[in-house]
């Protein structure tokens, strides 16, 4: 894949009205930091940030930010939005070193169908849904796969069950759940009317039982009365 270049202008002055200008005018306040150099405020342009987060790797996309001539490789840190319009307020570039690891989340997507799970009336639910690792800037995946085809009610996934690319680590707890198979509400709602059917059904029966007993034994008793009359 290409490079993705990023140009981004260096004379940004700081504050809220001057953001709230540039936001007017298509621009997204930024900062650029990392490698034990100083922090730089940046802008660029929105149209541009968009098509460099919208690739195949998403958020974690290696941008080679332009500062006037002046290329930096990074990776975007944090996105702040508007609260309700949910519009990208400001960003934060992080600077990173091609030899060396960088720290990212993963989004996590379940593959496989989990035959016994939905033969059941079951539902796989999922838990984790990214996952944090370690590794080299190009060899950033852009997801892990996590494959349910196995899945029985009742069973979980754990992180160990994820296969990391080669070179690519987790610090998470690799038994920490992913994926647990379970009963749905609906399925256990309908259970249980099942259950109390049978119950209430059983429970007549056994007082259509008692009825015939009670009609039995008084018919017994006539009977005797009968015969000590003859007597």
């Amino acid at each position: 894949m290409s490079e993705i270049v990023l140009t981004a202008d260096t004379s940004r002055i700081t504050g809220t009205r001057s953001s709230r200008r540039l936001r007017r005018e298509g621009r997204v306040p930024a900062v650029v930091y990392g490698l034990s150099q100083d922090p730089v405020s940046i802008d660029v342009a929105w149209p541009d940030l968009r098509q460099a987060l919208t690739t195949d790797a998403g958020v974690n996309a290696v941008i080679h930010l332009d500062l006037g001539g002046d290329r930096q490789m990074s990776i975007v840190k944090d996105i702040q939005r508007h609260p309700v319009r949910r519009d990208v307020t400001h960003v934060d570039f992080l600077r990173i070193d091609p030899k060396q690891d960088v720290t990212v989340d993963v989004p996590i997507v379940m593959v496989g169908e989990a035959k016994e799970v939905t033969d059941a009336d079951g539902m796989v639910d999922q838990n984790l849904f990214t996952l944090t690792v370690n590794s080299a800037p190009d060899s950033i995946p852009n997801e892990l796969e996590v494959d349910i085809s196995g899945l029985t009610i009742g069973d979980s996934l754990r992180v160990a069950d994820i296969a990391l690319p080669s070179g690519v680590t987790t610090d998470v707890d690799l038994e920490e759940t992913v994926a647990v198979g379970m009963i749905t509400r609906s399925t256990l709602e309908a259970m249980a009317a099942e259950e109390a059917a049978e119950a209430e059904a059983l429970a007549g029966a056994e007082e259509g039982e008692d009825g015939e007993e009670a009609t039995a034994d008084s018919a017994g008793d006539d009977g005797d009365v009968g015969e000590a009359g003859d007597e």
